[in-house]
């Protein structure tokens, strides 16, 4: 799917990591919630409240998942899942990494 319809979009965009990361929450009639952004080059460490799916849409990135030592590499068309209460490592080289939040 390359688009969201009938979806309300905050205007104001969640900025990260002195803009490394920047994304914007949309909800669905549903009430369910994401988000959509873009991360650029660079190692960040993101804390998590809600389990999460990170779906990649451009661009690829490294992944660790909080309590293990291997790297994994997502690109897009790719997901992985983060728990709740949790954190993770990711990595963009090169290109951004473009992406949709799914949580819950």
């Amino acid at each position: 799917m390359s688009q969201f319809d009938n979806v309300n979009v905050v205007k104001k965009a969640n900025v990260y990591f002195d803009g490394k990361c920047v994304s914007h929450s949309i909800q669905f009639a549903d009430g369910t919630k994401k988000s959509v952004g873009v991360i650029l080059p660079a190692t960040l460490t993101f804390n998590t409240g809600a389990p999460e799916i990170m779906e990649g849409v451009a661009g690829s990135c490294r992944v660790r998942l909080k309590g293990e030592a291997e790297w994994r590499t997502y690109g897009a068309g790719e997901s992985y899942n983060v728990p709740g209460n949790s954190s993770f490592d990711i990595e963009v080289t090169g290109e951004p990494y473009h992406y949709v939040c799914h949580f819950g």
